[in-house]
């Protein structure tokens, strides 16, 4: 499928609910979003059977989102099912990573291609700060199971904030130091609740890295389905990735 553009859409994202488990202070109010009745909400077959005519059009690949889409129940039956969609080549996942130890075994079973874990801290009193009430030590555990448990294209997406977590982003990349996970930094939009908080540009963030690492050098293979520019640093051995919606225009790509 070909916009009027002349860009190649192959790739679909899928919000499955917008409920969280978590109240992050740029995402979500702290009281939640209001409630809808289960029979006002797009059914899982529903879902499917747009995905199977969007694979007519030539959609290849499925990211399955939120909100948190492990709190809606029968996701992972749900992610088996659309991997069995002719024409499907891939079908990936992002998360807040708290439910991922309960859900690995169900994920592997549907043959996940990828996870996407959200972490924009390491310390844990910034984490509870930054997500109103998630705990820092159940999303490690559950990249740690990921990891261990073969998950390909593993991810972390990381969102800094001025006089928040903007001093982490070097912490943040150390997680590919010893292993294949790609870190990405993803620059805040203001918009919403995010106008409340100020962005780091990725200029920034790179200035910081480079200062730790060494010199970045350009990685110019496609990694993921998304607008991100890679990096490979000295002593890393995943990359690192910025989405700069802000300061940098990637329209061409996204």
């Amino acid at each position: 499928m070909i916009d009027k553009c002349g860009r190649k859409i192959d790739y679909l994202r899928i919000s499955v609910t917008d409920r969280c488990n978590f109240r992050c202070v740029y995402c979500m109010p702290e009281q939640g979003v209001p409630p809808i009745a289960h029979e006002q909400i797009i059914s899982f077959e529903e879902i499917l059977r747009i995905c199977r005519v969007m694979a007519g059009l030539g959609i290849r690949k499925l990211k399955v989102t939120g909100g948190e889409p492990l709190v809606r129940r029968g996701v992972c039956d749900f992610i088996r099912a659309a991997k069995a969609i002719p024409g499907i080549e891939q079908v990936t996942l992002t998360t807040n990573g708290a439910l991922l130890p309960q859900y690995l075994p169900q994920l592997m079973e549907a043959h996940i291609d990828g996870v996407n874990i959200s972490l924009d801290t390491l310390d844990p009193d910034t984490y509870r700060r930054i997500t109103r009430r998630g705990c820092l030590s159940d999303v490690l555990a559950g990249l740690d199971a990921a990891w261990q448990a073969g998950i390909p294209r593993l991810k972390i997406n990381s969102v800094l904030l001025k006089g928040v977590n903007d001093r982490e982003a070097v912490d943040l990349a150390a997680l590919a130091r010893e292993r294949d996970i790609n870190v990405r930094f993803i620059e805040l939009m203001p918009i919403g609740l995010g106008q409340d908080f100020g962005p780091v540009p990725g200029a920034e963030i790179l200035a910081q890295l480079s200062a730790a690492y060494g010199e970045p050098q350009p990685f110019c293979g496609r990694i993921g389905n998304g607008p991100a520019a890679y990096y490979a640093f000295p002593g890393l051995t995943g990359k690192i990735g910025f989405i700069d919606a802000v300061s940098h225009r990637f329209c061409a790509a996204c």
